[in-house]
């Protein structure tokens, strides 16, 4: 929304939805409620000063909004996000908004961003692009911090909880904000920020989005880990021991173990790195199966795990759906986490030499026949083109980390050149496809490989968007290729 339009005092929810998602009437609510409701100064859970948070990333100000979004079940629901201004004096025709999606962190309201200490590698970037003078916004997405399940990876969700966000904002500062705005994301937050692009399609101030690592393809990424038929040879067929990739790997260290190739101790570091990975995998799917709840209050999501993992995933669920385990928790609460406690779970099961990770967490034919489940990860696909109201028509830029092992690179690539071929399909006299651009980042991991492109992320905002405010980045505030964040040595 251009600054001609924020004067406008308030926002009504069907304002808000009819932008948001064109004329869809299902989207729609009767009645109408204001968007911004109230703010506070953010203090990480009265951990730290507010001027003492500000300061930590060169903000002049971080306050935690409260507003309204309309939720998975179409009613109005409240939200929380993280509101940064920065030092710089703002342009004559005021302030360019850039919206943060952040990462997996959990489905527990404690979990939420904006009750929490900020990330380090996220204030590598709110760093940058506060020095350049935009102003940020970090939405918890719907259910984090406030009542209600938060449904996870859920699209539609993500992408309104932000877009209200910006409304809010918008209504809140009026004449401070230009109005043009971009997004940029990380993992689940990748996955939102695409879809942003997508239900911000008619925004003409909506400028582009930046996406790291993005959640996708999930189905796809749990099979080629423990599905059979997706451990292929090298003529593309299912391996004949019939195992999949993580029990062929498990085989493989117990094999080295009992020929002497490694020590029990270095076989056991082995099977550490491979409960760790797995873990991480089974934390997302017990968010997504908790996160179903918002939607099918009488869904059973334990039901595509295994009885010994269920007893684990109940932790992310926790008593409510509002008091789960996060993903994880800074020492000396680290045990807490609920990765951790997969881990454990598998180091304790495979502890007996006889047991396979297909006997330990996600019940493969359960998991596929899982009607629920499988609905979800095809509904929440984000990018898919998959209609010409759909084609995202603004700049996208996509960070993939060549080692990521929690969203593969091959299911990235899939969905860049799927990408492409739909925008042609439905538009080739444009040039949206054009505006499509991925790089891989070589030996990058899933969470580094968005910390070593921040210089290239930021060019990227400031070429479709500048900040306006006549700053010029030097490629030291902009380069981060060697923090530890990135290069993974402290």
């Amino acid at each position: 929304m251009k600054r001609s339009n924020i004067a406008l005092a308030a926002f009504s929810m069907t304002t808000l939805l009819l932008a948001a998602c064109g004329s869809d009437n299902k989207n729609h609510h009767e009645g109408s409620a204001p968007t911004y409701l109230s703010e506070i100064p953010y203090d990480a859970n009265k951990t730290q000063l507010p001027a003492e948070a500000a300061e930590s990333i060169g903000a002049k100000s971080i306050n935690v909004m409260t507003y309204n979004m309309v939720d998975v079940q179409g009613k109005i629901a409240k939200a929380t996000a993280m509101v940064m201004f920065p030092k710089v004096a703002p342009p004559a025709d005021g302030y360019r908004t850039v919206v943060w999606g952040h990462g997996t962190v959990g489905v527990g309201d404690d979990c939420a961003p904006s009750q929490n200490v900020l990330h380090p590698r996220f204030s590598i970037l709110a760093q940058t692009l506060l020095k350049a003078g935009y102003v940020i916004i970090a939405p918890d997405y719907e259910g984090l911090g406030t009542k209600g399940i938060h449904p996870y990876l859920n699209l539609k969700s993500e992408s309104l909880s932000a877009i209200a966000a910006v409304k809010a904002v918008k209504d809140r500062y009026g004449f401070q904000l230009q109005g043009d705005w971009m997004s940029i994301g990380q993992s689940q937050g990748g996955h939102a920020v695409l879809g942003i692009a997508e239900f911000a399609n008619k925004d003409s101030s909506y400028k582009g989005t930046v996406a790291g690592a993005p959640a996708s393809s999930l189905g796809k990424i749990i099979q080629s880990y423990i599905d059979p038929q997706f451990n292929l040879d090298d003529e593309g067929k299912p391996k004949a021991h019939g195992l999949n990739r993580l029990d062929e790997n498990l085989q493989q260290v117990r094999y080295a173990v009992a020929n002497g190739i490694l020590t029990e101790e270095q076989g056991q570091e082995k099977i550490n790195e491979i409960a760790y990975g797995y873990a991480e995998l089974l934390a997302y799917a017990a968010f997504t199966t908790v996160g179903a709840k918002a939607q099918h209050k009488n869904y059973d999501y334990k039901n595509i795990f295994t009885a010994n993992a269920a007893e684990i995933a109940e932790l992310a669920y926790g008593r409510t759906g509002d008091d789960g385990a996060c993903l994880s928790y800074p020492a000396p609460n680290s045990g807490n986490g609920l990765q951790e406690q997969f881990r454990a779970g598998i180091v304790d099961y495979l502890s007996n030499p006889t047991h396979k990770l297909a006997d330990f967490g996600i019940d493969l034919e359960k998991f596929k026949k899982d009607p629920i489940v499988q609905a979800f990860l095809e509904e929440t696909q984000p990018a898919t083109n998959a209609t010409e109201s759909q084609v995202i028509k603004t700049p996208v830029f996509i960070i993939q980390g060549e080692k990521d092992q929690a969203v593969l690179p091959v299911v990235t690539q899939g969905l860049f050149a799927n990408m492409k071929t739909n925008a042609l399909k439905f538009f080739p006299q444009a040039d949206y496809a054009d505006r499509y651009k991925l790089t891989i980042v070589p030996n990058a991991t899933h969470t580094q490989a968005i910390v070593c492109e921040n210089a290239n992320a930021v060019d990227f905002i400031q070429e479709h968007m500048s900040a306006g405010t006549g700053i010029v980045l030097t490629d030291a505030d902009k380069d981060a290729s060697q923090n530890s964040h990135c290069t993974g040595k402290s």
